[in-house]
């Protein structure tokens, strides 16, 4: 499932904290997660949810406590996990000067897709087909979250990562999202953070509340 054929079996947060300069953002979360597992991660805008996922995908570092993977074939050191990752975000960028079809290309040659799909089901898939040639520069909010979560889902990666997922879909984009998330989740672990919108969470096993970990 990823370029190192070792497949993503477990991840354990020991006493996890995050501190900007003096603030302490969350401290002591502790956690253990099982292969195919999908958890919301819930909490008010500025709770520190964003900051926990990207700790969790190795992006930022902690600053006390441990975050553990592990593999089939044993420990996963955190400087590998980037194979296992696929990520959509509010703060993840696409290249806007290149077209909806150079934007595969290049992730692509990063992370594959999924067994079966090639680039053009990946068009279809998205509902975007006749923007394949334009620029993203061009492309709505609502058109590049699609493409975000598209290549997000539909990567070979067995750890899925989303922060804020339906973020400028309107009805119809919902829909969709419902549809990618029942059928492009199945034994993957899932991590899906949620400003309390149960439409984003709707299929996850387990939740909790990033509050609960704040200091007061």
């Amino acid at each position: 499932m990823n370029k190192n054929n070792d497949s993503l079996s477990g991840i354990t947060l020991n006493n996890v904290g995050k501190k900007f300069r003096n603030n302490w953002i969350f401290r002591a979360v502790s956690f253990h997660v099982n292969k195919g597992e999908q958890i919301a991660i819930n909490g008010h805008n500025g709770s520190g949810k964003s900051t926990l996922l990207q700790i969790i995908g190795g992006y930022i570092s902690v600053s006390e406590g441990t975050v553990e993977y592990s593999g089939s074939s044993g420990k996963i050191e955190s400087d590998q996990i980037y194979h296992h990752i696929s990520l959509a975000s509010p703060y993840m960028d696409l290249v806007d000067e290149f077209t909806l079809v150079e934007n595969i290309d290049f992730f692509i040659r990063f992370k594959p897709l999924t067994s079966g799909i090639n680039s053009n089901d990946l068009l279809t898939i998205s509902g975007l087909g006749d923007s394949a040639h334009k620029q993203l520069k061009f492309f709505s909010s609502g058109m590049k979250q699609k493409v975000k979560l598209t290549l997000a889902f539909l990567a070979n990666t067995d750890l899925l990562l989303l922060d804020e997922p339906l973020s400028n879909l309107d009805q119809a984009g919902y829909e969709w999202y419902k549809m990618m998330a029942a059928k492009y989740t199945v034994n993957k672990t899932v991590f899906v953070c949620s400003n309390m919108v149960k439409e984003e969470t709707f299929f996850c096993t387990r939740s909790f509340n990033i509050e609960t970990f704040q200091q007061k």
